[in-house]
């Protein structure tokens, strides 16, 4: 699969924005900050982290020159499946992740509480994917990052 691949069916190609690439990888940064608060539910905590990963994944996307149909269905898990061929994620990671996804729309859907441990395990990922991007944005794309 490549990116190009996944033009029509869940991509379109843009013209990458240095401005918005910027603002997305702000967004991230304070998600994650948000979601290290400790006096929050575990329900804000992992959907914070959970959003600073969509930012992250998304910008990674934008940097290639390409963004998600988000009037199609998927976007999120298309987003997760890309990060493989942006920033390289290894596919131990990308699973994970994908789990992630999972359990945020049943809690977001049923109410579903999130445990202790599924926020702990979003956090680590989102973390991991943070240096994972800004790592890779540095080497591809360091006029974003400077």
């Amino acid at each position: 699969m490549t990116l190009d691949n996944l033009v029509g069916l869940g991509l379109e190609v843009i013209t990458p924005d240095a401005g918005a690439i910027k603002k997305l990888l702000a967004a991230a940064a304070r998600n994650r900050r948000d979601a290290g608060i400790t006096q929050l539910s575990n329900e804000s905590r992992f959907d914070m982290a959970y959003k600073a990963v969509m930012q992250m994944a998304n910008a990674a996307l934008h940097a290639k020159g390409y963004r998600t149909l988000t009037s199609r269905l998927g976007h999120h898990q298309t987003m997760i499946q890309t990060l493989p061929l942006t920033v390289g994620l290894p596919r131990e990671a990308t699973i994970c992740l994908d789990a992630l996804r999972k359990q945020r729309n049943v809690a977001d859907y049923s109410g579903d509480l999130v445990t202790d441990a599924a926020v702990q395990a979003c956090l680590e990922q989102t973390e991991a994917l943070w240096v994972r991007t800004i790592d890779w944005l540095q080497r591809e794309y360091p006029q974003i990052v400077a």
